[in-house]
């Protein structure tokens, strides 16, 4: 072989590692051209978002086609259930989210549950959830993690990790553990800046790192990182860009062996620090081995730019080609993995026991997470909901509906619905719609917004009859005459609030 023909084949090599390393979305409901091209040379995984799903046969088409010839190929989606859904972006979750399963505390049931969505990714072509959230929510103000946590508690929360990783991953769908090292003490969105953490190593080590522990013991198959500065571990970088963290602490410390996965690299926490193809360089520096990227661009040029940015930084000496081609062996190991785990699975079987979605251990679930405060008596009438909401984080998403209007309406017809922000929100508009409807007033964090709070107080002033629905952390006050906290704002925990209101609980 010359030297100019094994420089070809090691250019070759490097540029077939960078894409298989690189885990992005693309735009609509039918794999792009440019995909199909990337997968011949090297791409290993691809991840799905809500715009590109409309209906389970139309996801399943879909991802039959990524695979037509590539069967090993991973493909990702943040699927956590409750707030955050992808494959039911459209009418909201079959399943409850973490912090309905901790309020419940039975960790039997979030392993079933986990089981259950898992069947369901697994009869649509998926093998690969960027789930659970194991975060401790230690800051009740935080404005991303909230109900995608277990909870408060850190034992707690490391039990329902590790069963929601064994359910899941039972079903053969890789977990992924996340946000290591823990983002529930953060008052900042990393999506938009970069969160800092100023706890010793002490607290991480009795509160954040206890469920990752437990995931890791579980034998979660990824973890991923979270964009956050924790100077405690590394005063300098944040820890998807920290050898300390994901090298000397996930990998040395707590024994971690599977794949390591950025969160967004497109986040700002990163593109607007270091820049993200600066940035995915030196993550896979630091020890990650898959980059996560397509919440925000999600086009080939940036696919292209990454893996360029890649291979500059193995010629240039600021990544080593042996770390670049190790992260690349371990996005494959885990394509072999889930091949071999959906075989053993079967799909087909998860198909005819009815668990895609809808699986009724998601309303059962549901149901238990309910909590009621009050003494009122349920309707028999049409009411009016009232849906009070402010802007949803980027996790959750504006996409997916959420409040109890349509499922009351189906227990009690013509009940009607109106959805108010902060600039359109008035307590004459609200009583007027409502007129002599019994008023039923839905809400998702009311300690976090304080408009809420004051428009909730106006409204059962003047209707003291007034039912009140949180569908998020149930952090204040209780109001109303029967005050309903379901945990979640999953289409199911709206479902199991409207049984409470019109006296069908089963």
């Amino acid at each position: 072989m010359t030297a100019a023909t094994s420089g070809a084949a090691r250019t070759g090599t490097l540029e077939r590692d960078a894409l298989a390393v690189l885990q992005p979305g693309f735009a609509g409901t039918d794999v792009p051209d440019w995909v199909l091209r990337r997968l011949d040379e090297g791409l290993a995984s691809v991840a799905l978002f809500g715009r590109n799903v409309e209906s389970a046969g139309q996801l399943t088409r879909l991802t039959g086609r990524l695979r037509a010839d590539h069967p090993g190929l991973l493909v990702a989606v943040d699927e956590e259930g409750g707030d955050v859904t992808r494959i039911e972006v459209g009418s909201g979750s079959s399943v409850p989210g973490n912090y309905a399963l901790g309020t419940v505390d039975d960790t039997d049931l979030t392993r079933e549950v986990a089981a259950s969505l898992g069947r369901a990714l697994v009869a649509c072509g998926i093998d690969l959830d960027w789930a659970p959230s194991v975060d401790v929510n230690a800051n009740p103000d935080n404005p991303v993690i909230g109900v995608r946590s277990f909870g408060t508690e850190p034992g707690l929360v490391a039990r329902h990790a590790a069963a929601y990783v064994e359910g899941l991953q039972s079903a053969g769908v890789a977990a992924s553990a996340k946000h290591f090292p823990g983002h529930g003490d953060t008052a900042v969105d990393s999506h938009h800046s970069l969160p800092r953490i100023d706890v010793g190593r002490d607290v991480l080590d009795a509160r954040d790192l206890v469920p990752f522990r437990a995931a890791v013991a579980a034998g979660a198959k990824a973890v991923m990182s979270a964009h956050i500065i924790s100077p405690a571990l590394d005063p300098d970088r944040p820890a998807t860009l920290s050898g300390r963290v994901l090298t000397g602490l996930l990998r040395d410390e707590l024994g971690f062996d599977g794949l390591v996965i950025t969160d967004g690299m497109d986040m700002q926490a990163i593109a607007a620090t270091y820049g993200t193809e600066h940035g995915t360089a030196l993550a896979i520096a630091a020890g990650a081995d898959a980059i996560c990227v397509g919440g925000g661009p999600f086009d080939e040029g940036t696919v292209l730019r990454l893996r360029d940015a890649l291979v500059a930084a193995v010629r240039g000496g600021e990544l080593p080609e042996e770390r670049l081609a190790d992260a690349a062996a371990r996005v494959r190991a885990l394509g072999e993995w889930t091949l071999r785990a959906r075989g053993a699975a079967g799909p087909g079987a998860a198909a005819q026991e009815g668990t895609v979605p809808g699986d009724p251990v998601g309303l059962v679930a549901a149901r238990r997470a309910v909590r009621v405060r009050g003494t009122a008596k349920p309707l028999s009438t049409p009411a009016y909901v009232a849906v009070l909401t402010a802007a949803p984080n980027i996790a959750v998403g504006s996409q997916t509906p959420w409040g109890v209007g349509p499922e009351l309406a189906k227990l009690l017809p013509s009940t009607a619905s109106g959805t108010y922000t902060e600039d359109t929100y008035g307590t004459a508009e609200v009583l007027a719609a409502a007129g002599e409807r019994p008023l039923v007033v839905a809400v998702r964090d009311v300690h976090r917004h304080p408009w809420t709070a004051r428009a909730l107080d106006e409204l059962v002033a003047a209707r003291p009859g007034t039912f009140v629905v949180e569908m998020g952390l149930d952090a204040a006050p209780a109001r109303g005459a029967l005050h309903i906290a379901t945990h979640g704002a999953a289409r199911v925990c709206a479902q199991a609030a409207a049984e409470v209101i019109a006296g069908r609980v089963a």
